[in-house]
Protein backbone atom coordinates (compact mmCIF):
# COMPACT_ATOMS: atom_id res chain seq x y z
CA UNK A 1 0.00 0.00 0.00
CA UNK A 2 1.33 3.44 -0.98
CA UNK A 3 0.90 5.67 2.05
CA UNK A 4 1.93 9.32 1.87
CA UNK A 5 2.15 11.70 4.80
CA UNK A 6 1.74 15.31 3.67
CA UNK A 7 3.23 17.71 6.19
CA UNK A 8 1.39 21.02 5.99
CA UNK A 9 1.14 24.40 7.68
CA UNK A 10 -2.50 24.52 8.69
CA UNK A 11 -6.16 23.52 8.42
CA UNK A 12 -6.60 24.92 4.92
CA UNK A 13 -3.91 22.68 3.50
CA UNK A 14 -5.33 19.73 5.42
CA UNK A 15 -8.73 20.39 3.87
CA UNK A 16 -7.16 20.76 0.43
CA UNK A 17 -5.54 17.34 0.72
CA UNK A 18 -8.77 15.80 2.06
CA UNK A 19 -11.25 17.38 -0.36
CA UNK A 20 -9.28 17.80 -3.59
CA UNK A 21 -6.28 15.45 -3.65
CA UNK A 22 -7.53 12.38 -1.79
CA UNK A 23 -10.57 11.80 -4.06
CA UNK A 24 -8.13 11.84 -6.99
CA UNK A 25 -5.45 9.61 -5.49
CA UNK A 26 -7.50 7.09 -3.50
CA UNK A 27 -8.74 5.25 -6.63
CA UNK A 28 -5.09 5.05 -7.72
CA UNK A 29 -4.27 3.29 -4.44
CA UNK A 30 -2.10 6.18 -3.29
CA UNK A 31 -3.30 7.23 0.14
CA UNK A 32 -2.56 10.75 1.32
CA UNK A 33 -2.89 11.89 4.91
CA UNK A 34 -2.18 15.50 5.89
CA UNK A 35 -0.51 16.29 9.22
CA UNK A 36 0.27 19.78 10.52
CA UNK A 37 3.84 20.57 11.53
CA UNK A 38 2.44 21.83 14.80
CA UNK A 39 -0.99 21.61 16.41
CA UNK A 40 -1.81 25.32 16.27
CA UNK A 41 -0.77 25.58 12.63
CA UNK A 42 1.48 28.03 10.85
CA UNK A 43 4.94 27.78 9.39
CA UNK A 44 7.69 26.72 11.78
CA UNK A 45 11.44 27.26 11.93
CA UNK A 46 13.30 24.70 9.87
CA UNK A 47 14.80 22.79 12.79
CA UNK A 48 11.30 22.12 14.11
CA UNK A 49 10.08 21.11 10.65
CA UNK A 50 13.10 18.85 10.21
CA UNK A 51 12.32 17.08 13.48
CA UNK A 52 8.81 16.28 12.22
CA UNK A 53 10.10 15.10 8.84
CA UNK A 54 12.75 12.86 10.42
CA UNK A 55 10.30 11.41 12.92
CA UNK A 56 7.81 10.63 10.16
CA UNK A 57 10.41 8.82 8.09
CA UNK A 58 11.92 6.91 11.00
CA UNK A 59 8.72 5.67 12.60
CA UNK A 60 7.49 3.89 9.46
CA UNK A 61 9.94 2.50 6.92
CA UNK A 62 7.21 2.14 4.29
CA UNK A 63 5.91 5.70 4.59
CA UNK A 64 6.55 8.31 1.90
CA UNK A 65 6.78 11.87 3.16
CA UNK A 66 6.05 15.06 1.25
CA UNK A 67 5.42 18.67 2.23
CA UNK A 68 3.08 21.47 1.23
CA UNK A 69 4.57 24.67 2.60
CA UNK A 70 4.26 28.25 1.34
CA UNK A 71 7.33 30.04 0.03
CA UNK A 72 5.77 33.30 1.21
CA UNK A 73 6.57 33.86 4.87
CA UNK A 74 8.95 30.90 5.04
CA UNK A 75 11.71 31.59 7.59
CA UNK A 76 15.13 32.16 6.06
CA UNK A 77 16.58 29.31 8.10
CA UNK A 78 14.95 26.81 5.74
CA UNK A 79 17.65 25.35 3.44
CA UNK A 80 18.00 27.38 0.29
CA UNK A 81 15.37 29.98 1.28
CA UNK A 82 17.74 32.93 1.40
CA UNK A 83 19.44 31.96 -1.87
CA UNK A 84 16.08 31.34 -3.52
CA UNK A 85 15.12 34.99 -3.07
CA UNK A 86 17.75 35.84 -5.66
CA UNK A 87 16.39 33.41 -8.26
CA UNK A 88 14.31 34.79 -11.11
CA UNK A 89 11.56 32.26 -11.72
CA UNK A 90 9.20 30.69 -9.22
CA UNK A 91 10.31 27.23 -10.30
CA UNK A 92 13.96 28.03 -9.60
CA UNK A 93 13.00 29.37 -6.16
CA UNK A 94 11.02 26.25 -5.33
CA UNK A 95 13.77 23.90 -6.56
CA UNK A 96 16.34 25.72 -4.46
CA UNK A 97 14.44 25.12 -1.23
CA UNK A 98 13.23 21.62 -2.11
CA UNK A 99 16.71 20.41 -3.01
CA UNK A 100 18.03 21.98 0.19
CA UNK A 101 15.50 20.08 2.29
CA UNK A 102 16.18 16.82 0.47
CA UNK A 103 19.93 17.16 0.84
CA UNK A 104 19.81 18.05 4.51
CA UNK A 105 17.36 15.31 5.52
CA UNK A 106 19.15 12.67 3.44
CA UNK A 107 22.46 13.61 5.05
CA UNK A 108 20.91 13.30 8.51
CA UNK A 109 19.48 9.85 7.81
CA UNK A 110 22.64 8.42 6.28
CA UNK A 111 23.47 6.20 3.35
CA UNK A 112 20.84 3.57 4.17
CA UNK A 113 18.00 6.04 3.58
CA UNK A 114 16.11 5.78 0.29
CA UNK A 115 15.79 9.41 -0.89
CA UNK A 116 12.73 8.52 -2.98
CA UNK A 117 10.77 8.36 0.27
CA UNK A 118 11.03 12.15 0.62
CA UNK A 119 9.33 14.52 -1.84
CA UNK A 120 9.56 18.11 -0.59
CA UNK A 121 7.10 20.47 -2.24
CA UNK A 122 7.11 24.25 -1.84
CA UNK A 123 3.93 26.03 -2.89
CA UNK A 124 4.70 29.18 -4.87
CA UNK A 125 4.06 31.62 -3.39
CA UNK A 126 1.18 30.52 -1.18
CA UNK A 127 -1.96 28.38 -1.35
CA UNK A 128 -4.12 31.24 -2.67
CA UNK A 129 -2.06 31.36 -5.88
CA UNK A 130 -3.82 28.17 -6.97
CA UNK A 131 -7.14 30.04 -6.83
CA UNK A 132 -6.01 32.37 -9.61
CA UNK A 133 -6.06 29.33 -11.92
CA UNK A 134 -9.62 30.43 -12.70
CA UNK A 135 -10.46 34.07 -11.94
CA UNK A 136 -14.06 33.41 -12.97
CA UNK A 137 -14.52 30.52 -10.54
CA UNK A 138 -12.80 32.53 -7.81
CA UNK A 139 -15.27 35.38 -8.28
CA UNK A 140 -18.24 33.01 -8.47
CA UNK A 141 -17.26 31.30 -5.23
CA UNK A 142 -17.25 34.70 -3.52
CA UNK A 143 -20.75 35.38 -4.91
CA UNK A 144 -19.57 38.46 -6.78
CA UNK A 145 -19.03 37.81 -10.48
CA UNK A 146 -18.01 41.45 -11.01
CA UNK A 147 -14.73 40.58 -9.32
CA UNK A 148 -13.77 38.24 -12.16
CA UNK A 149 -12.36 41.09 -14.28
CA UNK A 150 -10.21 42.27 -11.36
CA UNK A 151 -8.88 38.78 -10.71
CA UNK A 152 -8.32 38.23 -14.43
CA UNK A 153 -6.27 41.43 -14.67
CA UNK A 154 -4.08 40.23 -11.80
CA UNK A 155 -3.71 36.79 -13.34
CA UNK A 156 -2.72 38.18 -16.74
CA UNK A 157 0.17 40.12 -15.24
CA UNK A 158 2.01 36.83 -14.73
CA UNK A 159 2.91 33.84 -16.87
CA UNK A 160 1.45 31.55 -14.19
CA UNK A 161 -0.42 32.10 -10.92
CA UNK A 162 2.66 30.72 -9.19
CA UNK A 163 4.57 33.85 -10.19
CA UNK A 164 2.22 36.19 -8.29
CA UNK A 165 4.78 37.74 -6.02
CA UNK A 166 5.44 37.38 -2.34
CA UNK A 167 5.60 40.94 -1.08
CA UNK A 168 3.44 41.79 1.92
CA UNK A 169 0.94 43.92 -0.01
CA UNK A 170 0.92 41.94 -3.25
CA UNK A 171 1.01 38.27 -2.28
CA UNK A 172 -1.96 36.25 -3.62
CA UNK A 173 -3.97 36.26 -0.40
CA UNK A 174 -3.80 40.01 0.09
CA UNK A 175 -4.70 40.67 -3.53
CA UNK A 176 -7.92 38.75 -2.88
CA UNK A 177 -8.53 40.39 0.50
CA UNK A 178 -8.06 43.84 -1.03
CA UNK A 179 -11.21 43.44 -3.12
CA UNK A 180 -13.08 40.95 -0.92
CA UNK A 181 -12.41 41.80 2.68
CA UNK A 182 -14.39 38.89 4.11
CA UNK A 183 -12.20 36.28 2.43
CA UNK A 184 -11.54 33.29 4.67
CA UNK A 185 -8.80 30.97 3.47
CA UNK A 186 -10.11 27.83 5.16
CA UNK A 187 -13.67 28.36 3.87
CA UNK A 188 -13.66 30.41 0.65
CA UNK A 189 -10.30 29.02 -0.40
CA UNK A 190 -11.39 25.39 -0.26
CA UNK A 191 -14.78 26.13 -1.86
CA UNK A 192 -13.00 27.87 -4.72
CA UNK A 193 -10.48 25.07 -5.15
CA UNK A 194 -13.30 22.54 -5.38
CA UNK A 195 -15.03 24.62 -8.05
CA UNK A 196 -11.86 25.07 -10.07
CA UNK A 197 -10.87 21.43 -9.90
CA UNK A 198 -7.51 19.73 -9.82
CA UNK A 199 -7.09 19.49 -13.60
CA UNK A 200 -7.40 23.25 -14.14
CA UNK A 201 -4.94 24.00 -11.34
CA UNK A 202 -2.49 21.56 -12.91
CA UNK A 203 -2.85 23.25 -16.29
CA UNK A 204 -2.21 26.71 -14.89
CA UNK A 205 0.43 25.98 -12.25
CA UNK A 206 3.39 24.01 -13.67
CA UNK A 207 5.29 23.46 -10.44
CA UNK A 208 2.16 22.29 -8.65
CA UNK A 209 1.57 19.96 -11.60
CA UNK A 210 5.07 18.52 -11.21
CA UNK A 211 4.30 17.67 -7.59
CA UNK A 212 1.07 15.92 -8.51
CA UNK A 213 2.92 13.99 -11.23
CA UNK A 214 5.55 12.87 -8.70
CA UNK A 215 2.82 11.65 -6.39
CA UNK A 216 1.21 9.79 -9.29
CA UNK A 217 4.54 8.12 -9.92
CA UNK A 218 4.49 6.53 -6.47
CA UNK A 219 2.18 3.89 -7.86
CA UNK A 220 4.90 2.81 -10.26
CA UNK A 221 7.67 2.48 -7.68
Amino acid sequence: MNRVRVLVEGQTEQAFIRDILRPYFDPRQIYLHAVKFRRQGGIVPYERAKEVILRSLKEDADLICTTMVDFYGMPVDWPGRDQASRCRSCVEKAYMVESGISGDVTKSLGSSFNPRRLMPYVQMHEFEALLFSSPVKLAESLDDEKLSSIFLTIRNEFSTPEEINDHYDTCPSRRIEEVFQGFKKNINGITTACRIGLEKMRQECPHFNEWIAKLEGIGNQ
